[in-house]
């Protein structure tokens, strides 16, 4: 296999990959092409996951092993894995009946992760390659501004609107990528139109389409110190919030901050209105935390 192809190109040019990163990529990939005992290794660990049922996790593991062996920071070589991962998952959408563009919208998440290992870690490639298993097994996919992932509810609940759920029932669990595209109404909607839309096997006998999410967008005290014409807001709005919790110790702040979080928090810049908010929420000795929401989609909206 020559993995500095057209293939592992595309991926950099279709997703905009950072002009900064494509060489060092590509130079890894040149010695995966040229230096016969590590392209075996490495095509091993490839073949190996992309045919088998393990977890991602097990195979970055020794991808990362495998980088410090042959003088390559792992998070490089885990980035060159995933793309190279994605050329067979192309051929595996292909197979399977779905668009161009689903494959793309998917993939561009790798750009996202490399964005955020440039900026957090002053690194060409991925400190959360293991993220990647629900694309590759094609259990998550893109659709407008969210991916979506089949999941299971963990608990019996009926909610506000009188839908009851029960534990186990077949749901979606969403994700929110820092592709820096603004949570305007707009975007939201047509994510869930599509996503309505997609996932038709689990939609319930009465087309109820489950959603649900955990995220530190979701924390109810935002209620208390953001704006609450914000598009933040406006996303928490539309769930019902079944779970929430305060934390000590706010291990989020780097979407907020990027490398900044490093700083100490009176250090740290409030050049936004989020990152003003929180830095005054904090200074004044707040905690930050977390909730998990449930969406009800029917007919490709929400219930309300």
């Amino acid at each position: 296999m020559k993995y500095l192809s057209d293939h592992f190109r595309e991926i950099e040019k279709r997703t905009g990959f950072p002009d900064e990163a494509i060489p060092v990529l590509e130079a890894v990939a040149a010695r995966l092409d040229n230096e016969k005992e590590f392209g075996a290794e490495f095509e091993k660990l490839r073949r190996g996951y992309m045919s088998g049922k393990a977890p991602l996790w097990k195979y970055i593991r020794k991808i990362d092993k495998l980088a410090e062996k042959n003088g390559i920071h792992p998070y490089t070589l885990d980035m060159v894995y995933l793309m190279v991962c994605c050329e067979l998952l192309h051929k595996r959408y292909i197979k399977a009946g779905l668009s161009e563009e689903l494959f793309w919208d998917g993939v561009s998440d790798l750009k996202y992760k490399l964005v955020e290992c440039i900026e957090c870690e002053h690194q060409v490639g991925t400190f959360v390659a293991d993220w990647n298993d629900g694309f590759l097994k094609m259990n998550r996919f893109a659709l407008g501004r969210f991916q979506y992932e089949y999941s299971e509810f963990r608990m019996n609940y009926t909610t506000k609107t009188g839908v009851k759920i029960r534990k186990g029932q077949k749901c979606l669990n969403f994700h929110i990528p820092s592709s820096g595209v603004p949570l305007t109404d707009e975007v939201r909607a047509d994510s869930y139109k599509k996503a309505y839309e997609f996932f038709k096997d689990i939609r319930t006998r009465k087309g109820y389409l489950i959603l649900t999410c955990g995220s530190w967008l979701l924390f109810p005290k935002h209620e208390e110190f953001l704006d609450p014409n914000s598009n933040i807001m406006k996303f928490y709005r539309e769930f019902e919030i079944y779970e929430w919790k305060e934390k000590d110790n706010f291990n989020d702040d780097w979407r907020i901050w990027g490398h900044y979080s490093d700083l100490p928090l009176e250090e740290r810049p409030a050049d936004t209105k989020l990152r003003a908010a929180y830095k005054k929420w904090m200074m004044a000795g707040n905690k930050t935390g977390y909730g998990c929401g449930i969406i009800i989609l029917k007919d490709g909206k929400l219930l309300k």
